[in-house]
């Protein structure tokens, strides 16, 4: 059996260096490069990576043109600022070339935010389905949160199983507070026009600052993100300042929407 390597990237020289090294094993590996202003494209092709550039679609859309562009019989969909580690490597070979192997495999993440590994919060194990048979899986969600999924088993077909690694995938997620503001920043805009498509049109309070309130509580208290230390406590306020930042962003837009 032979494994295709997806990769979305724009600017990424930082990362995907280090990305690319920890799959050079692929029989092929794509890299949809967006417009990069920097090395990823040279690095990439460098590395053996097979280079397509294409105007930016969106996360899903990207995503799911870049695995549509694969021609091996497995895909693994990676993100630039991610690393196989040696062990999640010999496990993805090894299920590959299994007979018995499950059509798809959920791989467990650790972030690492301002370099530390953050364990708890809900941001450990962070199972993603990343690996499949090509053809069976597609990605899905809605920017910037997009995931992977399995297609529906036809009419008469059994349920395709799936199965987790035990070994991670490394996630180099935020290196800088600035980079993370600044990503949180994009994200609660895009956030803000699903939540308006969803209704979220009011000044809410109670999305504004219950719901970013409620969210830190449960992520550093309930789920243990304190025992994370400083950069625990960080992550976990200011992802809470998304939370507010998008319903707020989402009642400004619908003001702007409506004339008001």
């Amino acid at each position: 059996m032979t494994i295709s390597v997806a990769i979305v990237a724009m600017d990424e020289e930082a990362n995907i260096g280090r990305t690319l090294s920890s799959v050079r094993w692929a029989d092929e590996i794509v890299l949809v490069d967006s417009g990069s202003n920097d090395r990823t494209c040279e690095i990439a092709r460098e590395h053996g990576a097979r280079v397509v550039v294409e105007p930016w679609r969106g996360y899903v859309a990207q995503k799911q043109y870049a695995i549509e562009l694969c021609t091996k019989d497995w895909v693994l969909l990676l993100d630039a600022d991610e690393e196989v580690s040696p062990g999640l490597a010999e496990e993805i070979r090894s299920a590959i070339a299994n007979p018995d192997a499950a059509s798809a495999y959920k791989l467990p993440r650790k972030n690492l935010f301002l370099g530390r590994w953050i364990r708890h919060g809900g941001f450990y194990p962070d199972p993603k389905l990343r690996l499949f048979k090509r053809g069976k899986g597609f990605v899905t969600g809605h920017d910037p949160h997009d995931r992977c999924e399995l297609r529906p088993a036809a009419p008469g077909e059994e349920p395709q199983p799936t199965r987790q690694f035990s070994n991670a995938l490394i996630h180099y997620t935020y290196p800088t507070l600035t980079l993370y503001l600044g990503h949180m920043n994009r994200y609660s805009s895009l956030g803000a026009q699903l939540a308006v498509s969803k209704g979220h049109r009011n000044f809410s309070v109670v999305n504004i600052v219950l719901r970013p309130f409620a969210t830190f509580v449960y992520n550093y208290f309930i789920r243990l993100g304190f025992l994370d230390g400083r950069e625990g406590l960080l992550l976990h306020l200011y992802h809470a300042g998304y939370v507010s930042w998008k319903y707020a962003k989402a009642w400004e837009l619908s003001r702007k929407q409506s004339g008001d």
